[in-house]
């Protein structure tokens, strides 16, 4: 058996699984409550908006995946807002860009993360309004600790904000920069959710009532008004070195909603690997499936230098085509089932070879020629910072009841970095539209009410036909890297999930980073020290260009498994030392 730096949980009951302890505590209480694994997600989403607001918040994003055992069937949530109704190429070029802003107000799109969260319990909870808002609102009222990311990430924008982003400055700087361990409160986004409760309870009394309203008063009401007449009359400075307002309106916060589709599903190693579309990044996981049958990793120990090897060539293959045909599906043709057939991926894979690729190499699907962003990197402007300040952008949720629900979700934007805090509020806006191209004519370009293809991936895999296994991570462009070596862990070598989460991680940059600057390091590799010298050097041998990280210091991995016996498993990522599993 293998070290691991904790046991993976076993029970009955029910498992919370998060990238921070408070928010699987939450969801635990909820799970204690009679609640479901939705009712317990929900919760944990609008705590890890007040207890990780670097990493996510209520003006963001969501991705979920889930399995209902009333319906018996898998299903994709997409709470990823669409682009504005003016945002289209020639806004943004007549104001003299050539890529959407990386921070600040003209890369809002709708925020979706609230109706998504929503959605989810009036579908699939049973938990009142109130219920899932309170912990929420306890925390961010009462205090909260602070993480040494949130201490970090406000000392690299305090001069953003008390030069710029005022409000921002105002909401989170009061004292100064706090340090890691001492309180945090977010009054205002406390007093927003009382507000919002309120006025859901007295316009119904009924819980499905209460919910429909809440997500009128978000964004109909008087969050949305007050997101409008900041946004629109505000301008802020961003990444580009001048100040803009928003694009967003009131109309395209009325006009959108949530909603729910089938997922993508691939069959690999006896079970069938769901993901979101090609909105997102995560029919990249089944790329990087479809090509590893082509090549075989049968002979190979995981961790060894050829293993690397051949995950690394396989994933910039899939990158690769990530960057040509990945978009919006109703937006744009995006050829994903041949992407996954076999015969594509045959050719494919013959192009893993002994030496590493320093090439962005997509493929022609159907013959069709691919295309590739040529727009040139624009330099950063002095004193702006990036929006993602460091890897790790994101929060993962992942809960099994005793019901057979499982539930995995991505919760991401919407920083306190991203853009200036909306006053009143207690929260910013989201930059995803910053993921898409000003380019004519591509899957990705941006367009009126197209979704941006953003990086957010959770992951189901299910045993004959029945759930089996919910996990994720943050991290951006690594999400799918990383959840692939936890899977392969897991499936391929039998390792248990702690195990699996705590190997020694890797990943490459080798493609264009889906955040702006949209920087590439053609060939490089990101390897944990914990990897010997002998993988390094081979690596090296064969041409990659190899950065050793910290021991600990990539991935954020959560998961939870429900076995063909009833047993619920979970385990959580040590690295940072805030994610946690719960359960019984």
């Amino acid at each position: 058996m293998s070290f691991t730096t904790r046991p993976e949980l076993r029970g009955s009951f029910g498992m919370v699984a998060s990238t921070h302890w408070l928010a699987s505590a939450v969801g635990m209480r909820c799970l204690e409550r009679d609640g479901n694994a939705f009712d317990a997600a929900v919760a944990a989403g609008f705590t890890l908006q007040v207890v990780e607001p670097h990493l996510n918040g209520p003006g963001g994003d969501l991705p979920v995946i889930l399995w209902s055992s009333r319906r018996g069937e898998p299903s994709v949530l997409c709470g990823q807002g669409v682009a504005p109704g003016a945002a289209t190429p020639r806004a943004f070029v007549d104001l003299g860009l050539s890529l959407v802003p990386g921070t600040g107000l003209l890369a809002a799109c709708v925020p979706g993360a609230f109706d998504a969260w929503m959605l989810l319990l009036r579908d699939f909870g049973t938990l009142r309004l109130r219920d899932v808002l309170e912990p929420a609102i306890g925390y961010a009222d009462g205090g909260f600790p602070v993480l040494p990311g949130i201490a970090r990430t406000l000392a690299e924008v305090e001069g953003l904000f008390r030069d710029e982003w005022t409000t921002s400055a105002e909401l989170h700087l009061g004292g100064g920069v706090p340090r890691p361990g001492t309180t945090m409160r977010n009054r205002a986004l406390a007093a927003t959710y009382r507000r919002l409760l309120r006025e859901a309870e007295r316009a119904s009394p009924d819980r499905d009532g209460q919910i429909e309203a809440a997500r009128d008063i978000f964004y109909r009401g008087f969050v949305a008004e007050a997101i409008v007449g900041f946004t629109s009359t505000v301008p802020a400075l961003d990444t580009s070195g001048r100040r803009h307002t928003a694009l967003l309106d009131a109309d395209d916060l009325a006009g959108w909603s949530a909603a729910f589709e089938p997922p993508l599903a691939f069959d690999w190693g006896g079970l069938t690997i769901c993901k979101t579309g090609p909105w997102g990044q995560g029919p990249v996981l089944l790329q990087q499936l479809a090509l590893l049958e082509q090549v075989g990793l049968d002979d190979l120990d995981a961790g060894s230098e050829p293993y690397v090897h051949t995950l690394i060539e396989c994933a910039k293959l899939a990158f690769a085509d990530r960057e040509a045909w990945y978009g919006d599906p109703d937006h744009a043709d995006v050829p994903m089932a041949e992407l996954l057939a076999p015969a594509y991926n045959a050719a494919r894979a013959s192009l893993v070879g002994d030496e590493a690729s320093r090439a962005l190499r997509p493929g022609s699907p159907l013959g069709r020629e691919p295309r590739l962003d040529a727009t040139s990197t624009e330099a950063v402007a002095p004193g702006v910072g990036e929006p993602t300040v460091r890897t790790g952008d994101t929060c993962h949720i992942d809960v099994v009841d005793r019901f057979g629900n499982l539930v995995s979700a991505t919760p991401s934007g919407g920083w306190l970095q991203s853009s200036p805090a909306v006053p009143g509020l207690g929260f910013a806006l989201g930059t995803r539209a910053q993921m898409f191209s000003l380019a004519d004519g591509l899957p990705n370009t941006v367009a009126p009410g197209k979704r941006p293809r953003t990086t957010l991936s959770p992951s189901l895999a299910l045993r004959g036909g029945e759930p089996f296994l919910a996990w994720g991570t943050p991290g951006g462009d690594q999400q799918d890297q990383w959840s692939l070596q936890l899977l392969l862990a897991r499936v391929r070598d039998g390792q248990d999930l702690q195990a699996g989460i705590d190997a020694p991680a890797f990943h490459t940059s080798h493609f264009p980073s889906s955040f702006y600057p949209r920087r590439a390091a053609p060939g490089r590799i990101h390897l944990e020290g914990r990897f010997g010298p002998g993988v390094v050097a081979g690596l090296r041998e064969r041409g990659h260009d190899v950065q050793v990280e910290g021991d600990w210091s990539l991935g954020r991995l959560s998961a939870v498994e429900r076995a063909a016996d009833g047993v619920l498993k979970a385990a959580a990522n040590p690295r940072g030392m805030q994610g946690y599993a719960a359960g019984r």
